[in-house]
């Protein structure tokens, strides 16, 4: 059993799905975290550098319907560290305010991609990006399997990709044999 410990001034906020039975709190301000079948693997997140953590907090809970899952002071560097997720999946956005570390933006072309529930919805964020000048592509359809997409900038000068259509999961298959079919080609 391996345990690692955390300090632990945060919050988690017990309306998305987390599996309480890895964690046992000790003693004040400190967090153990079992490693159990539970624990998450594989993909698990993105790390940002942000500036101003509340104001890239309200963009992604606006333009990406992302909601804080998790959030705690930090120390040296690192002010401040969220975890943003949709509930959909085990994967957050983690946003890290700094204004001491310097990081690259993700962008022009790298980016964060979110799929919408409804092509209006990308339409819709794609004309108020448009207002606030943060519209960094308009939306384009490419037909499957990427879809609808636009991209737009966040308070850091990151991209966000905002889609309805795309196929991913229809492109992976069905099952761990569709990928290992996939890798092999």
């Amino acid at each position: 059993m391996e345990i690692i410990r955390i300090p632990h001034d945060s919050y988690i906020d017990l309306r998305f799905p987390f599996d309480l039975s890895m964690m046992q709190i000790e003693g004040k301000g400190e967090l153990n975290m079992i490693r159990s079948p539970e624990t998450d693997l594989g993909l698990s997140h993105v790390a940002l550098v942000v500036r101003d953590l509340d104001k890239s907090i309200a963009f992604y809970q606006e333009f990406a319907d992302l909601q804080v899952i998790h959030r705690r002071t930090a120390g040296g560097d690192i002010e401040e560290v969220a975890w943003m997720a949709d509930g959909s999946r085990p994967f957050a956005l983690v946003l890290v305010a700094s204004t001491n570390l310097n990081d690259t933006p993700l962008g022009p072309f790298g980016h964060i991609g979110i799929a919408c529930a409804k092509p209006g919805d990308v339409s819709r964020r794609a004309a108020e990006a448009e207002r606030r000048g943060i519209l960094r592509s308009a939306p384009r359809n490419d037909g499957p399997p990427v879809g609808l997409w636009t991209y737009i900038s966040d308070p850091d000068g990151n991209t966000l990709e905002l889609s309805f259509g795309q196929e991913i999961a229809f492109s992976i298959g069905s099952g761990h044999d569709a990928l290992e079919v996939s890798s092999r080609t």
